[in-house]
């Protein structure tokens, strides 16, 4: 098989001048598990500049969809955010990841906690059946710095409760909590000292995070990622090792552990 399959953008989204999602096609042959990332790039000077994006569509739709931030100088995000309808791109043909819901144990609540472009695996997890067969509430948050940031909110709030699919059992068990941290915003801070202040749970309407209840999958920069993680150790949850080794919480280890 080819490492790479070139596909053609179907779709810009521009959330704000740096933030963007792309659309694109998206091969038949191509096989995934939600909460997964692939190899997504362009052809730079005749070779392919790749780099790794989770997921945000889920694995049965006919498309594929990523959410991205154009970094300033940035060998690929600086060529990537000004794709338009009909250019190519390529797309890695191995997925990959320890976001699972597979690696999580079962448990009572999941909270799926994802700061700025750490959203997206979250997206292709919230639209998977299974989701809500394991759970009986799923708390999505989603901490950016502005409101602007907050890539998908409207789709959150308004598409995802019409869903012909998940519409109900997503307006029955998902709660979605935005969070802004630098403008006056219902819920603000930071995501460790939410969760050590109880103030995430409260405005979730449940209880403190315990390890006999509670379940957590993470992505989002590493500052985020350890201090949440030491939250959670403190309470002690015991985080999955390794992928096929479920535990009390998840984080996707390849954005941290370069």
């Amino acid at each position: 098989m080819a490492r790479f399959a070139t596909e053609q953008i179907e779709h810009v989204h521009r959330w704000t001048d740096s933030l963007f999602s792309i659309r694109t096609t998206r091969s038949p042959g191509l096989r995934f598990r939600n909460g997964e990332f692939l190899m997504l790039g362009l052809h730079v000077n005749d070779k392919p500049l790749l780099r790794a994006y989770s997921i945000a569509s889920p694995n049965h739709a006919e498309h594929l969809e990523f959410l991205s931030i154009a970094v300033e100088h940035g060998a690929l995000t600086s060529r990537l955010q000004h794709v338009v309808l009909g250019d190519e791109v390529l797309i890695g043909s191995k997925p990959t990841g320890t976001l699972l819901l597979d690696d999580v144990k079962p448990g009572r609540n999941l909270y799926l906690m994802a700061t700025g472009t750490g959203l997206a695996p979250f997206l292709s997890i919230v639209q998977d059946p299974d989701l809500y067969e394991r759970f009986e509430k799923i708390v999505l948050f989603h901490g950016v710095r502005t409101a602007d940031e907050l890539a998908y909110r409207d789709w959150f709030i308004n598409t995802l409760p019409g869903d012909e699919y998940f519409g109900d059992v997503a307006t029955r068990q998902l709660v979605y909590c935005s969070c802004v941290s630098r403008e006056a915003w219902p819920l603000s801070g930071r995501l460790p000292e939410l969760i050590r202040s109880g103030e995430l749970e409260a405005y979730a309407g449940l209880p403190a995070m315990d390890p006999a209840y509670d379940r957590a999958m993470i992505c989002g920069g590493s500052s985020m990622l350890n201090d949440t993680r030491q939250v959670l150790d403190e309470r002690g949850f015991v985080i999955s090792p390794r992928t096929g080794d479920p535990g009390d919480y998840v984080i996707e280890r390849a954005f941290v552990e370069r």
